[in-house]
């Protein structure tokens, strides 16, 4: 089972600053990058059904140029739900009793259906009097085009592309703005490998959209590509080091068909008896490769 709030929690703790600037500007303009602290998990009880909630994200910040404190609270929402705005509130409450500070509370919305738009406010109100009107930020990802995204240089567009909308024959070239444009940010190997794991959850490819994958990796530039298949090889690499040896063989013999075209039973055979550090090199050396005669010289030196 997939733990959908523990991979978008790592993602947007990981690229906080991002994920502020991506979808609210105005604040990440006067943020201090430098004030941010992640506080420890804040449970919320509620006593009527006896459910415990965990907040998913709190973070500690400070605008520029101030001392006062805020909070700002992010949950992720991965399918609709009764009564959500009420338990925003209560998180919302909690917290500001608290801390005894401002408090910016977002929602982010994964869930594919329905498209409708959620609702961003809880309200308490009588005839002659409006009690209470609490809102809250919603990032809804279902209602945004991904097209919208494609040449923003922002890891957390490289990786909720994956989970906006798009039509079904556009997926294996949303997949391949996501790596592309990951490809392009600079980050570290750990980081690369947080956001191109999330790119592959939510975006798997069947057989026929792997061909189509392909097809739409040869359109781009041929630097961009090998930094593209520089980022899908990794995916090889940690396969092996979690004993996937099947899955990385598969992995290999597709990467190579991409590279010089389909490979004969007779090579196959023959990278089927490579060892797992053997497997590993030829993730690597492929790279490489113009045709068919630089696989069967790499397997007379290594096989």
């Amino acid at each position: 089972m997939i733990d959908h709030d523990r991979l978008f929690k790592e993602l947007i703790g990981t690229f906080f600053p991002e994920f502020i600037e991506l979808f609210f500007p105005a604040i990440a303009q006067d943020l201090d990058r430098t004030s941010l602290i992640k506080l420890n998990k804040e449970v919320f009880t509620d006593v009527t059904s006896g459910d415990k909630y965990i907040a998913d994200l709190v973070m500690q910040a400070k605008l520029k140029g101030q001392d006062s404190q805020f909070l700002i609270h992010i949950e992720h929402q991965g399918r609709p739900e009764a009564d959500f705005n009420h338990r925003m509130f209560r998180y919302f409450s909690r917290l500001h009793d608290t801390y005894s500070v401002p408090v910016y509370p977002i929602v982010i919305f994964s869930h594919a259906s329905p498209k409708r738009p959620e609702i961003d406010t809880y309200r308490v109100e009588f005839p002659d009097c409006v009690v209470l009107e609490f809102k809250y930020r919603v990032i809804q990802l279902n209602r945004l085009q991904w097209q919208d995204f494609a040449q923003r240089p922002n890891p957390i567009a490289s990786a909720l592309m994956a989970k906006m909308r798009m039509k079904r024959r556009e997926r294996p070239q949303v997949k391949v703005t996501c790596l592309n444009l990951l490809a392009k940010l600079g980050l570290n190997p750990a980081q690369v490998q947080l956001i191109s794991g999330f790119v592959d959850t939510y975006l798997p490819l069947n057989q026929q959209e792997q061909t189509q994958f392909q097809a739409e990796l040869d359109k781009i530039e041929p630097e961009e590509k090998e930094g593209v298949m520089q980022i899908v090889t990794s995916w090889m690499e940690e396969g092996l080091q979690q004993g996937r040896q099947e899955e990385a063989l598969a992995l290999v013999l597709r990467l190579l068909a991409r590279r010089i075209g389909p490979v004969e039973l007779q090579l196959q055979q023959q990278i089927q008896q490579l060892s797992v550090s053997q497997l590993e090199a030829l993730g690597e050396a492929l790279l490489d490769f113009r045709d068919r005669t630089d696989l069967v010289t790499w397997l007379d030196n290594h096989g």
